[in-house]
């Protein structure tokens, strides 16, 4: 079995004179899990400075004071206190993804750019007020996906549509998930408000459907699927009684057909995904590699090369938005992800009622 370098870009940018001063950040919500491994990297980062966070819950905010050495003279208890003191130039939101379009609307109201974590909102009626405070304001919000800055995803994308070297995508299956929030050990403030319905919009159909709808919605250049069908189950109702554990969508397109499967029952973590083409097939494996079997050739595995940035880094990727060197586009995108939510609502009614859902 041979081993190369399949496409995506590896050619080094040098930028020249001297670097940017650092981004002035503002941090709102500690209650998403991702929110430590957040501070983790970025806190001593040269091109951020992380000036404020404001989370209300005075006993999430201390203890990530205490565990996370952040300056307590940072912290504040309210998103506008924090606005007033420490005058970010933009934000990332760590909230519960109900909460996101308050977020929005602070953020709107001073004209501050925001990124938070995916997905969107809990709803098309929540995307749709996130949409318009974005318009009216003239800020960028932008969703953070972790596979967003895959090179494998990258590397396959580019074989699918770039380089059309599978030919027409038919068929397109997404994987992700992991055992549970609870069995890895979420925090409890995250856990609490993964298995509301209100504040997470489902369970595992909405923590890691999302991904898939993402991903397809950019192979699609952002068409909406025409059809949405979706099967939700509760494995475990004694750990999740509120909230589906297990999921799969299904997305009908004029010309190809997406499969979407959500679990919080896999054996292991995995986000990965399959395209079939009419004449070739690209398989991702974890964050860096990618299987590529072309017609009339054996399966080859490859590495895929590394991102150059901004692309490589999702902070990095929202600073050059925010100065104006970027311009969203892809996954990140308020528009990929207006309709992302679109096929989660629509997949969320087609589970209650057992109907496949036309997108009109």
């Amino acid at each position: 079995m041979k081993r190369r370098t399949f496409l995506g870009v590896s050619a080094a940018v040098s930028l020249g004179g001297a670097a940017p001063a650092p981004l002035r950040l503002g941090m709102v919500g500690l209650v998403h899990g991702h929110a430590g491994g957040f501070l983790s990297r970025y806190r001593d980062s040269r091109e951020v400075e992380l000036v404020g966070v404001a989370e209300p819950d005075q006993a999430v905010a201390a203890r990530y004071i205490q565990g996370l050495r952040l300056d307590p003279t940072r912290v504040h208890s309210s998103i506008e206190v924090m606005f007033d003191r420490a005058k970010p130039e933009a934000v990332v939101a760590f909230t519960d993804t109900a909460d996101h379009v308050a977020v929005v609307a602070a953020c709107a109201r001073r004209k501050i750019p925001v990124m938070m974590e995916k997905p969107l909102a809990v709803g098309v009626e929540q995307a749709r007020a996130i949409e318009k405070a974005a318009a009216e304001s003239g800020i960028p919000v932008l969703v953070n996906y972790e596979t967003t800055w895959y090179p494998s995803n990258h590397a396959a994308y580019a074989l699918a549509k770039t380089a059309k070297a599978l030919g027409e995508i038919r068929k397109v299956v997404i994987h992700d998930g992991h055992r549970g929030p609870k069995e890895i050990g979420v925090q409890p403030e995250f856990l609490a408000w993964l298995t509301d319905p209100e504040r997470n919009g489902a369970g595992a159909l909405f923590d890691f459907g999302c991904y898939g709808a993402n991903l397809m919605t950019w192979l699609m250049d952002e068409a909406r699927p025409v059809a949405v069908t979706a099967v939700t189950q509760r494995f475990k109702p004694d750990v999740y009684p509120h909230v589906d554990d297990e999921a799969t969508i299904v997305l009908e397109y004029p010309e190809a057909q997406a499969i979407v499967q959500a679990s919080w029952n896999w054996p292991f973590d995995r986000k990965d995904m399959e395209i079939y083409g009419r004449t070739g097939q690209v398989l991702t494996v974890a964050q860096n590699r990618v299987k590529v079997r072309l017609e009339g050739n054996a399966e080859e595995i490859g590495q895929a090369s590394p991102l150059p940035p901004p692309q490589d880094d999702f902070l990095r990727y929202f600073a050059a938005v925010v100065r104006g060197e970027v311009k969203p586009s892809g996954p990140s995108s308020l528009g990929n992800n207006l309709i992302v939510v679109e096929i989660l609502d629509a997949a969320r009614r087609s589970a209650a009622t057992g109907r496949t859902m036309r997108l009109t």
